[in-house]
């Protein structure tokens, strides 16, 4: 017995199919074994300069196959993102809400009102809310979780910025604690953001009376979006207790070697 011409084709196409799904097959098996994948996070300035880098080292420990891809901007863009389906999860300093969006509280976070060290409260211990009124407020841009969440508390509490002296919008948490620092006026910064400065003495903080500065910071994907494996692992990975704790160490590693 032997093929006929139609046969003979037949036959050198089949080989060629098998091999590629062979391939296929094995490069399915190293993304569900999380040997190699590729994760694109969209997140807001404060985790995407001073958390995610940290979590992102002890990841690619345990997974080094897995690629991270980080794109910083304020939280309005990374709903932007993760709505597009441009990321495949999103960090925001704010809540978001609507349709085709899961979005949960992910890692507790504490703003502080900051000021220079030559500035009269830098002494005085704490405040009242109505002093913010006399005050140059110092803004991160439109579209930052920390300034909408800031806007939010003076407005609950009739301290908003319409009310106080002009001050300045600065495009990074960075910027606006060295504007604090040159004396160009107050802010209110996460504490993440502002740890460093307060450290050094660089900066002072000052409490408000009466003044609820606690928030969280929230992950958030599409619900449409299939995400994978890779992400799914990450996802996970930076939801675990141990590695949230990790977190929190390495911060304080950090601290102490400076």
């Amino acid at each position: 017995m032997v093929l006929t011409d139609a046969g003979q084709l037949l036959y050198s196409e089949a080989k060629q199919i098998f091999m590629h799904y062979q391939k296929i097959k094995a490069g399915l098996d190293d993304l569900k074994g999380l040997k190699k994948g590729h994760v694109v996070v969209g997140v807001g300035t404060i985790p995407g300069e001073y958390l995610l880098p940290l979590l992102i080292g002890a990841f690619r420990k345990s997974y080094p196959g897995i690629r991270i891809t980080l794109k910083v901007s304020g939280s309005g863009q990374v709903e932007r993102w993760v709505r597009g389906r441009e990321v495949d999860l999103g960090i925001t300093g704010v809540p978001v809400d609507g349709e085709g969006i899961d979005c949960f509280p992910w890692l507790p976070d504490q703003l502080v009102l900051i000021v220079s060290p030559a500035h009269p409260w830098s002494n005085s211990g704490t405040i009242k809310i109505s002093d913010l009124k006399g005050e140059a407020m110092i803004f991160c841009e439109q579209g930052s979780g920390t300034r909408r969440t800031v806007e939010q508390i003076l407005t609950a509490h009739n301290a908003a910025d319409g009310e106080t002296p002009a001050g300045l919008e600065l495009g990074s948490a960075s910027a606006v604690i060295t504007a604090v620092k040159a004396g160009l006026g107050v802010s209110i910064v996460s504490r993440y953001a502002a740890r460093e400065s307060l450290k050094l003495g660089l900066v002072k903080e000052v409490q408000v009376a009466g003044f609820d500065l606690r928030r969280s910071l929230y992950q958030i994907r599409n619900t449409q979006s299939k995400g994978g494996f890779a992400a799914d692992a990450f996802s996970s990975f930076i939801n675990n207790g141990d590695s949230l704790t990790q977190l929190a160490r390495l911060q304080t590693h950090i601290d102490i070697v400076k």
